[in-house]
C-alpha cells in the first residue's frame, strides 16, 4: 500500500474513530456528576436507602438504555442510510443529548430550580445521547474494518478503542478541571452542567468532518453502486488489488444474505457472549464510579477526581500496547492475558477494601485492572466483532451482539450502585463485594475464550466466512481456531 493510500486510510480511520471518542466521552462524563445528581435529583425525595440507591443507579446508567436501543437499530441504519449516514445521525444525537443533559429544565421551568421534577427530562436526554453512543459503537468499528486493508485491519480497528479511552481520559480531565474551579456549592449548582455541555465541542467536530468522507466499498456494493465501490477500493488498496477485492465482496454479499443463522448458531452466540463478558468483568463500574470508588477508599473530592485522571491515562497507555500487539500476537492470546491480569487485580482490590487498606496499593490494583482490560478486552472484542461475522449477516449479527453488550452494561452499572450502597454488604465486605464478583467473571471469560473463540488474525473478511462454513461442514461441538 502506497504512502498516499496509507494517508487516506489513516485519515478515514481518524474521522470514524471520533465516534469512538464521543462514545467514551458520553459514557464517562457521568462519573464526574454522580454526587451532584444525587444532591439535585435524588436526595430531596427522601427515599429509603435501597430505593434511593436504585433510583440513583438507574439515573446514572439510563444512557445505557439508549445505547441498547441505538445498537439494536444500528444494523438497519448502517444498511439503509449507509455507514456514513449512520455516523452523522449519531453525531446529531451526541450534540442534542449533551445540551439537554446540561439544562434538562430548558422549556419546562427555571434552570436550577426544578430539582427532582427535572429528573425525567434529564434521563430522556441521557437516553438520546446513549442512542448516539449505541449507533456509533457498532458503525465506527464497522466503517474502519470495511475500509482497512486486511494486513493492518486489526491495528486500525483498535484505533477506535484508543479513541474511546482517549475520550474517557479527556472527560476525566475536563471533569477534574471544572470541579476545581469553585466550591462544593459551585459543583452542585453549575459544574455538573458544564461537564455535560462540554461534549458539544467534539460532537460538532465529528459532525463537520463526516461531511468530507465517503461511504465504504462494501456498502456501495450492497446498494448496487459497483463503480463507486471500485473507485474507493482503488484509492485504499491500489489499482491492481481492487478488482479482486471487489469480486470477493460481491460473492460473499450474495450468499444467504437474508438469513441471520445461515452460518449456524455458534457464530452469533460467540459474538454475544464475548460482548457480555466484556461488561461482566466490571469495566464500566470502575470507569463510571471511579471518583466514588476512590472516595470510598478515603480520598478527598479533588484527590478522587485526580486519581481518576491517572486511571484514564493508564487506560490510554495500555491501549497503545494492544494496538502494537493485536496483529502480532493475535486476538486470543491478548484476551487470555488480559483476563488473567484483571482477575488478579480485582481479587486484590476486593481484599484491600475488606482489609480497609487505603493509599497507593489500591491505586496500583485499579491501574493494573485497567491495564489488563485496555490491552485486551477493550479493543480486541471490537476487533473480533468487526471481523468474525460473515459479510452477508454482519450488520444484523453485529447489532445483536452490541445490543447484548449494552444490556450487560446497564445491569453492571445499575447493580454496582445498589451493591455499593447496601449496608449489610458494606458491613461485611467494606465496599469490596462487587470486586470479588468481577474477579470471578474475569476467570470465566478466560476459560470461554480458550474453549470457543476462533483466531482471526491475518485473515481477510471474506476468508473468515469460510471458517464458519468449515464449522458447519464438520458439525463440530467446538469452534475451530484459525492456524
Amino acid at each position: 500500500m502506497g504512502n498516499d493510500n496509507s494517508r487516506l486510510v489513516v485519515a478515514l480511520t481518524f474521522v470514524a474513530a471520533l465516534g469512538g471518542l464521543l462514545f467514551g466521552y458520553d459514557t464517562a462524563v457521568i462519573s464526574g456528576a454522580v454526587s451532584a445528581i444525587d444532591h439535585y435529583f435524588i436526595d430531596p425525595q427522601h427515599l429509603a436507602q435501597t430505593a434511593a440507591s436504585s433510583l440513583s443507579g438507574w439515573t446514572i446508567s439510563s444512557a445505557l438504555v439508549g445505547c441498547v436501543l441505538g445498537s439494536a437499530v444500528a444494523g438497519v441504519i448502517a444498511n439503509r442510510l449507509g455507514r456514513k449516514g449512520g455516523l452523522i445521525l449519531a453525531a446529531l444525537m451526541f450534540l442534542l443529548g449533551s445540551i439537554g443533559s446540561a439544562v434538562p429544565e430548558l422549556g419546562l421551568g427555571v434552570i436550577g430550580r426544578m430539582g427532582p421534577a427535572a429528573l425525567t427530562p434529564f434521563i430522556c436526554y441521557r437516553i438520546l445521547g446513549g442512542i448516539g453512543v449505541g449507533i456509533a459503537s457498532m458503525i465506527s468499528p464497522l466503517y474502519i474494518a470495511e475500509i482497512a486493508p486486511s494486513e493492518i485491519r486489526g491495528r486500525l480497528v483498535s484505533f477506535n478503542q484508543l479513541a474511546i479511552v482517549i475520550g474517557i481520559l479527556v472527560v476525566y480531565f475536563v471533569n477534574w478541571f471544572i470541579q476545581s474551579l469553585g466550591s462544593t456549592q459551585w459543583y452542585y449548582a453549575t459544574a455538573w452542567r458544564l461537564m455535560f455541555a462540554s461534549e458539544a465541542v467534539p460532537a460538532l467536530l465529528f459532525l463537520g468532518l463526516l461531511m468530507f468522507v465517503p461511504d465504504t466499498p462494501r456498502w456501495f456494493v450492497m446498494r448496487g453502486r459497483t463503480e463507486e465501490a471500485l473507485q474507493e477500493l482503488r484509492r485504499v488498496n491500489g489499482e491492481q488489488a481492487a478488482p479482486g477485492i471487489l469480486a470477493d465482496i460481491e460473492r460473499t454479499l450474495t450468499v444467504r444474505s437474508e438469513r441471520l443463522f445461515a452460518f449456524g448458531v455458534p457464530v452469533l452466540l460467540i459474538g454475544i457472549v464475548l460482548s457480555v463478558f466484556q461488561q461482566l468483568v466490571g469495566i464500566n463500574a470502575v470507569l463510571y464510579y471511579a471518583p466514588l470508588m476512590f472516595k470510598n477508599l478515603g480520598a478527598s473530592t479533588n484527590s478522587a477526581f485526580l486519581q481518576t485522571v491517572v486511571v484514564g491515562a493508564a487506560n490510554v497507555v495500555f491501549t497503545f500496547v494492544a494496538i502494537a500487539a493485536v496483529d502480532r500476537l493475535g486476538r486470543k492470546p491478548l484476551l487470555v492475558i488480559g483476563s488473567t491480569v484483571m482477575a488478579v487485580a480485582m481479587f486484590a482490590l476486593g481484599a484491600l477494601f475488606d482489609a480497609r487498606t487505603m493509599g497507593l496499593s489500591a491505586l496500583v490494583a485499579v491501574m493494573a485492572y485497567i491495564g489488563g482490560f485496555a490491552l485486551s478486552w477493550g479493543p480486541v472484542v471490537w476487533v473480533l466483532l468487526s471481523e468474525m461475522f460473515p459479510n452477508s449477516i454482519k450488520g444484523k449479527a453485529m447489532a445483536i451482539a452490541v445490543a447484548a453488550q449494552w444490556l450487560a452494561n446497564v445491569f453492571v452499572s445499575w447493580s454496582f450502585k445498589v451493591i455499593d450502597g447496601n449496608a449489610w454488604l458494606n458491613t461485611h465486605f467494606h465496599h469490596g463485594f462487587a470486586y470479588w464478583i468481577y474477579g470471578t467473571m474475569s476467570v470465566a471469560s478466560a476459560l470461554f475464550v480458550l474453549r470457543f473463540v476462533p483466531e482471526t488474525k491475518g485473515r481477510t473478511l471474506e476468508s473468515i466466512q469460510e471458517l464458519w462454513h468449515h464449522h458447519r461442514r464438520d458439525a463440530a461441538v467446538s469452534v475451530p481456531a484459525a492456524e
